[in-house]
């Protein structure tokens, strides 16, 4: 009887070790996307603090910020918002995306050694795919983050509240209560 109550606890441990680490697995492999002048690449991110908070606020909606190259080897940008961090000493890759001063998102296409906190990495096919991607050396960048691949724009609007100021994300959702971000606002494009 023993032996059938230690092969049972040993079953039901096991199978339910398989259940963890299918969980971890699922939260370690979550996608967000980024949006560059309509194109869009997929990021793996890593499992973490910061992730887990961008992830939370990329649930109420997309996050746009503007990036700018800085050293020839990233677009770095301020995100509006403070992410927790876990920096340590590490050397990014072309492709990795971090957390840098709580605030700013650099996205990499060259390498750099520092202090940083790992958020994930763009899939990407080719160096040349993602300098283009990221426009590498052209300057500034409008970046949207997003935990849809898809794309989508508002053609027009129609102002049919004349005495309530109604929001919409620029992917045309209803907000009621906006943060940092850009919206469409009265059928016009609105910065908060």
């Amino acid at each position: 009887m023993k032996h059938f109550i230690l092969l049972l606890a040993a079953m039901l441990l096991t199978c339910c070790s398989e259940d963890i680490n299918e969980v971890k697995a699922q939260s370690m492999t979550q996608k967000m996307y980024i949006t560059i002048d309509g194109k869009t690449l997929p990021v793996t991110m890593v499992d973490n603090a910061a992730t887990q908070t961008l992830m939370a606020a990329l649930q109420e909606g997309d996050i746009t910020y503007e990036a700018h190259d800085y050293g020839g080897f990233e677009k770095v940008g301020a995100l509006g918002r403070s992410l927790p961090s876990s920096d340590t000493q590490i050397t990014t890759q072309a492709g990795d995306v971090i957390l840098y001063s709580d605030n700013q998102i650099v996205l990499f296409y060259g390498s750099n050694s520092w202090s940083y906190t790992r958020l994930g990495h763009i899939e990407y096919t080719s160096q040349e795919e993602l300098e283009s991607f990221l426009k590498a050396g052209q300057g500034n960048i409008t970046v949207k983050l997003s935990l849809s691949s898809e794309t989508t724009a508002i053609n027009s609007t129609r102002n049919t509240l004349s005495d309530k100021d109604v929001f919409y994300s620029l992917n045309g959702q209803r907000i009621d209560r906006p943060s940092h971000g850009i919206y469409i606002k009265n059928g016009k494009k609105v910065i908060l």
